[in-house]
């Protein structure tokens, strides 16, 4: 009997999604499969990246995790959902091909991969709505951000008002005072 070496990976990419726990919820859930299908993961294959961008694929566990599966000391790897590898489709398909080249079994536990063009059309689906929602959030921040910055209200706990720049306390010393 040929024992799978299993891996998982995780990934929450707010700061409040880090403060609130939701990658405790993930690893969890993840362990508790990988038990139940006979490969518990060790903690050495635990992959977690708490806080980092959907919309990059460079992110420190992902990096690792590929780095082992591409070398063959991965057989099977759990992932919550695709859109925890990426919310752009065209990253999860890349990281979907890299793995099939090199024999590596995904699992995700919202729904399993299929053998069929029909069952490979969720995922597809998920991936494209994921990437809508990403871009829909962007705009509505740009949206508010700009009318934030046009009605004259300035948040210090967040970067310059859109189209605004922050001139530190040297910088504004060495301007000369308009009041003369």
């Amino acid at each position: 009997m040929t024992t799978i070496r299993a891996a998982f990976y995780a990934r929450v990419s707010s700061e409040q999604q880090a403060a609130t726990h939701t990658i405790e919820s993930q690893t969890a859930a993840l362990s508790e499969r990988a038990q139940s299908d006979g490969t518990p993961v060790p903690p050495e294959r635990q992959f977690v990246d708490d806080g980092y961008s959907r919309a990059t694929l460079i992110r420190p566990a992902l990096d690792r995790l590929r780095d082992l599966a591409t070398v063959g000391v991965i057989d099977r790897i759990y992932v919550h959902s695709p859109d925890r590898l990426a919310r752009n489709y065209a990253y999860q398909v890349l990281l979907l091909d890299e793995w099939r080249r090199v024999d590596v079994e995904l699992v995700f536990l919202n729904r399993p991969l299929g053998q069929s063009p029909e069952d490979d059309l969720l995922p597809q689906v998920q991936g494209i709505v994921a990437e809508y929602e990403r871009a829909k959030i962007m705009e509505r921040s740009r949206r508010g951000k700009k009318h934030a910055a046009q009605s004259g209200s300035l948040n210090v706990m967040s970067n310059a008002p859109f189209g605004y720049r922050y001139i530190s306390v040297r910088e504004g010393e060495a301007r000369p005072d308009s009041n003369q």
